[in-house]
């Protein structure tokens, strides 16, 4: 009679424990949050931030220093097709392992660049991991994990990259401004970090299913129904207003988001007269207030329909880009004020993370998953021209103007033309494929 109690006791002790067990596909969203934390931050946001220092080692301007993000987001949106094609046949973890790769040995070769044309080089390489390891990759192997949580699990996914944006610039300032260091040994750090704490999770704990370990979404036991989105096929997708609507939008977005964010550290330096440490402190307020939104938009998201997250995020990011200006009774100029500019960063930033991270979620919603890395590669695309042009066009209208007043006049009717896009997002049925 003991013993029976005793081997009850212990099954309950087990139960308990097994219930008590954190979800496997926490690990795997937090490794996939770490890869995007350094994938995009190292790429995009980072060099950004080294602009002025680059044009003054090379001698450059803001539109051929610019030209090395340029790259990045042109060939990268022209490689995300096919890398939808590649992850819809081998799988996203396969794919993501070789872009990782690619990045990090980019990464660990960029503090040796002794020319602009160098680094147009590594930029093109890092193009092709970007496009192999970042956004699309990582929001599909998350989404096989969640369904339930899926809004939160993406938002935090997508803040990694802000947190990057954040805390990584502030993190090697002091090195970079250092007269005995400079540029060169602030990357170098963090292309050790990116070894550590990207390609190795890559290589070891993140998994591509929760199938392949025996498990089912959100941790629930396999006898419940998971309720999955069902997907459309690819050419009712292509046929559909809502994909041309949100590509289009989307594409206006990353216009405004990447153009702005690429010239900003320039302007805060050049025409807002802060010294570099000023300026790369506003910054990182801005990536602060862009990974609060990411993460509260997404978790928002999981109880109202995304595209109308979309939609509120995008005007909070038109409300944003309006700070920058003064009005004055007969003329616009941009403003010096660093109250303003301080309050600039946090609405841009907040609006700048909701748009980013509902732009996959509300694609995941339309379409569902049958063709997802298909549907995500093209509206990278159409994302990394509209970034990539946004970046040239102001970069090459500054240069040529000598003022940031009419760039960032452009962005903000490029931000207006988002908004309404966005508001004409609507559901399509899914059809038999």
């Amino acid at each position: 009679m003991i013993s029976v109690v005793i081997e009850q006791v212990q099954g309950k002790i087990k139960m308990n424990h097994t219930k008590e067990k954190m979800f496997y596909g926490w690990y795997v969203a937090i490794g996939c949050t770490l890869i995007y934390f350094f994938t995009n931050a190292m790429t995009l946001f980072v060099p950004e931030t080294l602009f002025p220092r680059l044009m003054e080692e090379f001698g450059s301007n803001e539109a051929e220093i610019s030209k090395t993000v340029i790259i990045t987001l042109l060939f990268a949106s022209l490689f995300a097709p096919l890398a939808g094609i590649l992850i819809d046949k081998f799988g996203p973890l396969k794919i993501m392992r070789i872009g990782i790769i690619i990045m990090a040995l980019s990464f660990s070769f960029y503090g040796l660049a002794d020319s602009v044309s160098a680094l147009y080089r590594l930029h093109f390489f890092l193009a092709i991991g970007l496009v192999f390891c970042g956004l699309v990759v990582n929001v599909i192997i998350v989404s096989n994990w969640f369904v339930k949580h899926r809004g939160k699990v993406v938002g935090m996914l997508v803040a990694g990259s802000s947190l990057g944006g954040a805390i990584l610039p502030l993190l090697i300032s002091p090195i970079v401004n250092h007269p005995d260091w400079g540029w060169r040994w602030g990357y170098g750090l963090l292309s050790i970090f990116f070894w550590l704490f990207a390609v190795i999770p890559a290589y070891t704990f993140i998994k591509e299913t929760p199938e392949s370990m025996g498990l089912s979404p959100d941790g629930l036991d396999q006898s419940i129904p998971v309720q999955t989105i069902a997907g459309v096929s690819l050419w009712t997708a292509i046929k559909s207003r809502a994909l041309w609507c949100l590509g289009i939008g989307s594409a206006c977005l990353w216009f405004s988001i990447q153009g702005l964010n690429s010239q900003i550290t320039i302007f805060f330096e050049q025409e807002a007269n802060f010294s570099p440490q000023q300026a790369v402190f506003l910054f990182s307020i801005l990536f602060w207030f862009s990974f609060i939104g990411k993460f509260t938009f997404g978790a928002i998201s999981d109880k109202i329909p995304k595209r109308k997250v979309l939609l509120l995020a995008s005007i909070i990011l038109f409300i944003g880009s309006l700070l920058l200006f003064d009005i004055g009774q007969n003329h616009i100029s941009l403003t010096q004020n660093t109250t303003k500019l301080t309050l600039f960063t946090v609405i841009f930033g907040l609006g700048f993370g909701g748009s980013f991270s509902m732009i996959q979620l509300v694609a995941v919603e339309i379409f569902g998953k049958a063709y997802l890395g298909r549907i995500l590669g093209i509206i990278t695309f159409v994302d990394g021209m509209g970034a990539a042009l946004g970046t040239n066009l102001l970069s090459q209208i500054k240069t040529n103007s000598g003022s940031y007043l009419i760039p960032f006049m452009i962005v903000t009717g490029v931000a207006l033309i988002a908004i309404i896009n966005v508001f004409f997002i609507k559901p399509i049925k899914p059809s038999a494929n």
